[in-house]
């Protein structure tokens, strides 16, 4: 035993000083892909299966391996993404930036207890002096149509915390799946481009999405192409499920949503309407709609942004007076160039102003599509944009970009990509910050 315990310690010893493979079996996180690193020992001349000892301390340390492998899938199935699929180039955990990587790049952001953050397509709000980062709960499959979709979710829309923006703590599911065959939430499903703002009348959350119920595939029928809400008295409680609806008539199915709280809190729905029945509207143009005062409803009172046809992605902010909205062509899953609008009044007119990336690969909006603004909390005129870079062989691993807005003047607004960033980058006066950029 003795002698075990000696070549168990010659062999850690040799793994951290050799942790490519080459020397021994890995300790910690598994490599990507699996255990590629013990085939080349295996009947070699020199390998562990010539060495009694050696064989039995690396299969210790095999048992290790696979059971610390084993715990970070269980723990991170709550999501239920894992950090085990190999898409990704880089991982951001615990440091005090945005990492965005190369534009080739999927980084992979992980929650405080090391699993992949796995929240898509939704957004950040502030409250209870935190925020709060919640979407919808993605599968490690490609994106594909049927019940084994990667677009999909089985678990429904979860959520995090974070003090700083930058380490996040998960905190739950707030909008679940059913596994009742008859329920309207029952998985394979989506809760696309989720969105949540808060009524200080009722006192209530409110979210929003596009509504696609199960198998979880796009279509023209009642139940596919929808928007539904959900409230809840806390931010990251139980939401309950109020319904879906189609927001100016059943002819107009929902496609991709955002929601939008205004300065004097009346609020909006703003929408990709699809119409496919011949006449007037024939087409998919962007919508902006009234809430109701309780937010839980549309009104009839609505813009239709005639020169926003075959947009998608609506991304909207306030700045200076002037309504901002981001948008995505509609190319499936394929990264396009982005294009935006300005109004001076959320019900329109609205004005193109044409894609507002600049520097390289803006033809593909750095090859992601937008999701969400939101203003950081306590620094006058930060806003931060969010996009998602999908990855359609693993949808779990779309990873997520995090951009500061920049306002060249009153009326227009800038993107410009940035490997790494934090906070401070406010810090700077707006002449400086221009001329850094």
């Amino acid at each position: 035993m003795h002698l075990c315990k000696k070549f168990f310690a010659h062999e850690m010893r040799l793994r951290l000083k050799n942790p490519s493979g080459t020397g021994g079996f890995s300790l910690g996180v598994p490599p990507l892909g699996g255990f590629n690193n013990v085939s080349p020992k295996v009947g070699t001349p020199n390998g562990y299966f010539k060495h009694p000892l050696r064989t039995f301390a690396a299969l210790l340390l095999l048992g290790l391996e696979a059971a610390n492998s084993a715990v970070r899938v269980a723990a991170a199935t709550k999501t239920p993404a894992a950090n085990t699929t190999s898409s990704a180039t880089n991982i951001m955990a615990a440091v005090a930036n945005f990492h965005n990587g190369a534009v080739t790049d999927h980084v992979k952001w992980l929650d405080t207890s090391g699993d992949l953050i796995n929240a898509h397509d939704g957004g950040i709000s502030y409250a209870g002096g935190k925020y709060h980062w919640y979407g919808m709960a993605l599968r490690p499959l490609p994106a594909i149509g049927g019940a084994n979709g990667g677009q999909k979710t089985m678990v429904g829309v979860v959520m995090y915390g974070s003090a700083n923006l930058y380490d996040w703590a998960y905190e739950g599911a707030i909008l679940e799946c059913s596994t009742n065959t008859t329920s309207s939430l029952c998985g394979p499903m989506r809760f696309e481009r989720p969105k949540i703002i808060y009524n200080d009348t009722t006192k209530k959350y409110v979210m929003w999405f596009h509504y696609v119920g199960r198998p979880g595939d796009h279509g023209a029928q009642i139940g596919s192409g929808e928007a539904g809400v959900a409230s809840c008295g806390t931010i990251n409680g139980k939401y309950t499920f109020h319904g879906y609806t189609r927001p100016l008539g059943t002819n107009g199915i929902v496609r991709d949503c955002a929601l939008y709280k205004d300065d004097d809190g009346t609020a909006y729905f703003i929408y990709d309407r699809d119409v496919r029945v011949p006449g007037p509207d024939f087409g998919r143009v962007l919508h902006v709609v009234k809430l109701t005062g309780d937010y839980l409803a549309c009104t009839t009172k609505f813009h239709k942004i005639t020169d926003a046809p075959g947009r998608e992605a609506p991304v909207m902010l306030k700045h200076s007076g002037f309504y901002f909205l981001i948008t995505s062509a509609q190319s499936g899953w394929r990264f396009n160039r982005a294009n935006y609008y300005r109004a001076a009044n959320i019900l329109g007119p609205y004005t193109e102003l044409g894609d507002p990336c600049v520097g390289a690969n803006t033809h593909t909006t750095f090859n992601s599509q937008g999701t969400h603004t939101f203003a950081v909390e306590g620094k006058k005129d930060a806003f931060i944009f969010i996009s998602e870079r999908h990855n359609t062989a693993c949808m779990m691993d779309s990873s997520f970009i995090f951009l500061p807005v920049i306002f060249p003047s009153s009326s227009t607004l800038q993107l410009k990509y940035l490997p790494t960033w934090d906070l401070d980058y406010w810090t700077f006066d707006n002449k400086q910050r221009r001329s850094n950029d």
